[in-house]
């Protein structure tokens, strides 16, 4: 069934242009939402694919309803796909990006095939946990029966709880915390979760010998940040790589980092870890300028985006490292296509949440073309959002599913939630990343 549903996906790619898709990059309010039409210049890589045997697959036979099922294998109808992030705000560089990014992914499938198609409706939440519980049921009252989201961590905990009582399938492209899956089966991560990052930064630096004295400033209100400083330590201790200063600060003390850098700085630190977001991080860099400090900043996804923040001189991000699944400058086909296409539409160069969340609706679409193989059929139309979670869940769980997505190769996902893919290190040279 692998096989098939590959040549399938391939076929149908190979007929659709590659040319790049047009469009503004303003992100939809929370009020109206942003509906997505098919974009018959649009074409799916070919390699970005999801497809695994039925033979072994148990969980992913149960019978579709008999409206639903269909005797040619094939996946019809319309699904009404939900986006969650912060279009506007101080971290709408991330939900613009996962909007634009998601878009994109969305107009290519849709020009796959006549039968099938998605009508996207993103939904702004500004980064707050309580407008993105109203977002969310926004998406309800609309008829959304999967969502992508949400972006940010402390939201998306929020609404992942209502979701799981809900029964309401939902696949974050960017909040990374363990605490957005932990008991809720229905909450699935295309990002590196916080341990992930936290532990596979502390090896990188120590395995390619990148300093020999590190420093670490994490936001301590925020579960995102504590979490990968927590798992960076650990690993760190354990390997010996030895961390001379720890200092912390939150989201109301955010505007001031001379304290934190002055203590990296009589340590002697060589390296600065900031498991932060790309906000917090432009000050760091252009305070340590301002007192002659110079050490390598190292950071993790929350940093991608600091090249696009407005007014921030990009200058002073040179030789910035961090940890990511996507890489703008990789050469594959697939990546060179979503490159050109998103510079199109958003006129700048997409940062990896734009890339997780193209994969995320490939991966969503690959989900329910993978169950529509397997079971004779299934047509969307209609279909309560219950009903798909249980299969979304099911296709998810099976360890026989593998998405090939632009950030990541043959990813599969745990039980729990979490994506098995492999990280990329980038740094910064010229105002770009560049891939190491």
């Amino acid at each position: 069934m692998k096989k098939k549903l590959l040549a399938i996906l391939l076929t149908t790619a190979m007929v659709c242009s590659l040319t790049a898709c047009g469009g503004d990059s303003a992100g939809s309010t929370a009020d109206t939402g942003s509906n997505t039409a098919a974009d018959t210049n649009a074409a799916a890589p070919a390699d970005t694919n999801a497809a695994a045997p039925a033979d072994n697959a148990a969980d992913t036979n149960a019978a579709a309803p008999a409206d639903n099922a269909g005797g040619s294998g094939s996946l019809t109808g319309t699904l009404n796909l939900g986006v969650i992030g912060p279009l506007t705000g101080p971290a709408a560089l991330y939900g613009n990006a996962v909007d634009n990014g998601a878009a994109i992914a969305v107009e290519e499938i849709n020009a796959l095939s006549s039968d099938f198609k998605i009508e996207l409706n993103s939904q702004d939440d500004e980064h707050d946990a309580e407008k993105s519980v109203n977002a969310y049921n926004n998406l309800k009252d609309w008829g959304a029966q999967a969502i992508v989201g949400c972006v940010t961590t402390t939201p998306c905990v929020a609404v992942s709880s209502e979701a799981y009582s809900d029964r309401m399938f939902m696949l974050t492209p960017s909040a990374s915390a363990t605490s957005v899956t932990e008991g809720k089966d229905n909450m699935f991560q295309l990002c590196f979760s916080d341990p992930n990052q936290g532990s596979a930064s502390a090896t990188y630096i120590s395995e390619n010998n990148l300093a020999e004295k590190v420093a670490v400033i994490y936001n301590n209100s925020d579960a995102y940040s504590t979490g990968i400083y927590q798992t960076f330590q650990a690993e760190a201790d354990s390997i010996g790589l030895d961390v001379v200063s720890v200092t912390t600060f939150t989201d109301d003390t955010a505007n001031d980092f001379s304290v934190q850098l002055t203590e990296a700085q009589n340590a002697e630190a060589d390296l600065i870890f900031l498991p932060i977001y790309y906000t917090p991080a432009s000050l760091i860099m252009q305070q340590a300028a301002s007192m002659n400090y110079a050490p390598t900043m190292f950071g993790v996804d929350g940093m991608d985006g600091i090249l696009s923040l407005e007014g921030f001189d990009t200058s002073l991000a040179e030789g910035v490292m961090l940890l990511t699944p996507f890489s703008a400058d990789a050469k594959d086909d697939a990546t060179v296509s979503f490159v050109s296409k998103y510079q199109a539409k958003a006129g700048e160069i997409p940062s990896q949440f734009a890339a997780d969340a193209y994969d995320c609706a490939y991966a969503i679409y690959a989900a329910l073309s993978y169950y529509a193989d397997n079971n004779g059929g299934y047509n969307v139309d209609g279909v309560d959002y219950t009903e798909l979670c249980e299969i979304l869940i099911s296709v998810f769980s099976d360890s026989n599913f593998s998405v090939d997505g632009i950030t990541g190769a043959g990813m599969t996902w745990t039980a729990n939630g979490e994506v098995n893919k492999a990280p990329r290190a980038v740094v910064i040279e010229n105002g770009e990343y560049v891939g190491l």
